[in-house]
């Protein structure tokens, strides 16, 4: 037995009904990349992405492989701890706290002492990108840690590798999460990113980034897996969101494609298939090559189906997050690399299912919103889509509006159950 989340990070669907408590109406990042790029989706259109909300540019189809809907979160905030543990089975009645003025002048000087240095650089709500760019020479210069937050709730540590060791950010960012962001002020991740430089500028090193999250309140979804005997498996950011705590296996990974090369690794280690089976050949057509992204939608929905699914697995829970929609394009105000990154994973849709074995879900959906055709660079107050995949059964159904993500905890649980 194998189940399978994948979280497409940032990927909303329309403003949730509470989206004015959030300063987010209007927002809708699926609604917006389709009217306004048209991105290519056909895979992700025959699982039944169209169906779940209008969205322009890529209708709903007449018999959709997978069963669709949405979900609308109720735990207050829209971070990526917040969604994830909702996710896990955990609402959160009381928001993370967050600066929009940078942290308090007594924080940062405690913090200061704690680490053995006179001042911070930055201390201000700031994109990755934009932070490096702006104190990055003065960074090099003095050796100053960058410190920044955004709309989220984190405490964000930034530093050149040349000139603080990865080791001394690691150990930076322990004393700011046990020692500093505790109390009023316990953030919900305290994040390290590192970054290194070349000819071009300042690169941030993602696949050295690390997260300290706050530990989970009660009881996650992975450790109530591990209870009955089942493997879990963090793939991505995954695992940080919960201080490590219920997965049995933690694969980070720098980008996208490394975390869905890493996923289908592992479904072909559960389903004891040593090559991805291989789609039919008429299936082939709807196997966007993220090289050439605009192939033409296939006429036949059916053929998505995998041609012949491996009866063999174990029982697994693999969670995946793919973190390039959020950070590397929402964040940036970027959506054509948001449209881009879109078209690359629907291409890769097929290989994953032609891989998954009979009897095993899919479930693919998203955290939060994070909507690039905006002003806004934070996240977005959005329902979340979800596409739920049953090889056994490829007549989809719909799902309607489902009030809280904790229907993905228990829809895990009762396939395992």
């Amino acid at each position: 037995m194998l189940f399978v989340t994948i979280i497409l990070d940032g990927v909303g669907i329309g403003e949730a009904p509470d989206a004015h408590l959030y300063g987010d109406v209007g927002e809708d990042t699926l609604g917006h990349i389709c009217a306004s790029l048209s991105p290519k989706l056909p895979n992700l259109q025959q699982l039944g992405l169209g169906n779940i909300a209008p969205l322009k540019n890529l209708s709903p189809v007449e018999n959709p492989l997978a069963s669709y809907g949405k979900m609308e979160e109720v735990s207050a905030g829209k971070d990526s701890t917040t969604g994830h543990w909702e996710l896990a089975g955990i609402t959160l009645e009381t928001p993370f706290p967050t600066y929009l003025n940078g942290f308090p002048q007594d924080l940062i000087e405690k913090f200061c002492a704690k680490i053995g240095v006179d001042n911070v650089l930055g201390n201000c709500v700031s994109s990755g990108t934009e932070v490096i760019e702006k104190y990055g020479a003065a960074h090099l210069a003095t050796g100053f840690p960058i410190v920044y937050t955004s709309a989220d709730s984190v405490f964000q540590i930034a530093a050149h590798l040349d000139k603080v060791p990865l080791e001394t950010l690691y150990h930076w960012c322990d004393i700011a999460r046990n020692e500093i962001c505790v109390a009023e002020h316990a953030v919900g991740r305290v994040i390290a990113r590192p970054f290194t430089s070349n000819e071009t500028g300042f690169l941030r090193r993602s696949d050295k980034r690390k997260d300290y999250a706050l530990p989970p309140p009660a009881e996650t979804l992975q450790e109530k897996l591990q209870q009955k005997d089942i493997k879990t498996i963090s793939i991505g950011k995954i695992a940080d969101l919960f201080e490590g705590i219920g997965f049995d296996e933690k694969h980070k990974t720098a980008n996208n494609l490394e975390g869905m090369e890493r996923l289908l690794s592992e479904v072909n280690e559960v389903s004891e298939v040593s090559e991805v089976s291989e789609v039919s050949e008429v299936s082939v057509v709807s196997v966007v090559n993220p090289s050439r992204p605009h192939a033409p939608t296939p006429s036949n929905p059916q053929n998505l189906k995998p041609q012949t699914p491996n009866p063999k697995s174990s029982k697994t829970f693999i969670w995946l997050n793919l973190v390039d929609f959020d950070q590397d394009f929402g964040h940036r105000l970027d959506p054509v690399g948001f449209a881009k990154a879109l078209e690359t994973f629907d291409a890769w849709l097929p290989e994953l299912l032609a891989a998954l074995p009979t009897e095993s879900r899919l479930f693919i959906t998203a955290d939060h919103g994070n909507d690039p055709c905006g002003s806004s660079t934070d996240h977005a107050r959005e329902y979340v889509p979800v596409l739920y995949y049953n090889p056994q059964d490829t007549n989809g159904k719909a799902l309607g509006t489902l009030r809280n993500f904790n229907h993905h905890h228990n829809m895990v649980l009762d396939y395992f159950a």
